[in-house]
């Protein structure tokens, strides 16, 4: 998928998936303008949490807390773009309570200062499926186009074959926490919490058939399939673990 872009009318129930790949833009823009300017040291603040609230951007979240947001973003399993959430909670501090990651550089010797590379992206392990509370159910019939990669961007989640039209349905119960065309790359896109830590989402749909806080059932049709952002009529499907993205496969009944 591209880069997520978006917000959400609620501040207090998790889930609009918001975007901060300009924060790369922005802080490669800051490096090259310093001249003799060097890393900030991370304080880490052991056993603080920060809830992602509307609007808010690693970089913002990092510099509030006097901590590098690489060091944030390695804290809490998360690359680039930095893709985070409102209702998310972010770790202030290392998890293994070891050293620091960041320590001061100094300027190179031409003047500016080349990009940190960024952190890898964290998903949990494709090996051994968490227990989710959900009993999860296939969104549509059809064949499997893309699967689900662990730490690839660009396969977070897995795309099924459909035709225009077809019932999307609820792999779940949940609420509905996201309805709408504002996340770039996912066209008509649905979103439902499950529980305090897993969302489906539900992309390309020709149309959403459910509002932002309905209550679904699984089984229940929540959109229909559509191209909406894609090159051919298909339903991409995700599942997401704390904001981070697993396998659907692991969790959906085997066919």
């Amino acid at each position: 998928m591209m880069t997520p872009e978006g917000n959400t009318l609620f501040r207090t129930v998790a889930a609009r998936l918001i975007v901060a790949a300009a924060v790369a833009t922005t802080l490669a823009a800051c490096s090259s303008a310093v001249t003799r300017e060097t890393s900030p040291v991370s304080t880490p603040k052991y056993g603080a949490t920060r809830v992602v609230q509307r609007g808010d951007t690693l970089y913002r979240i990092a510099v509030e807390n006097g901590i590098a947001m690489r060091d944030l973003a390695a804290w809490n399993g998360l690359g680039a773009p930095y893709t985070i959430y409102p209702g998310q909670q972010l770790l202030l501090y290392p998890r293994s309570g070891g050293a620091v990651a960041t320590t001061p550089r100094a300027p190179s010797s031409g003047g500016t200062r080349a990009p940190a590379a960024s952190a890898p992206v964290a998903s949990a392990p494709s090996a051994a499926p968490l227990a989710s509370g959900v009993a999860w159910r296939w969104p549509v019939d059809g064949a499997l186009l893309s699967r689900f990669v662990a730490g690839e961007p660009t396969k977070q989640g897995i795309d099924i074959a459909g035709t225009a039209g077809t019932a999307v349905k609820a792999a779940g119960d949940g609420t509905v926490v996201y309805s709408g065309s504002g996340l770039v790359g996912y066209g008509e896109l649905v979103i439902i919490k499950h529980n305090e830590q897993w969302l489906s989402a539900y992309g390309h749909n020709r149309n959403r058939l459910v509002e932002e806080g309905a209550r679904v059932k699984a089984g229940q049709q929540i959109a229909e399939l559509g191209r909406t952002g894609a090159s051919r009529d298909m339903l991409h499907f995700e599942v997401r673990y704390n904001g981070k993205p697993v396998d659907p496969l692991l969790y959906l009944p085997k066919k």
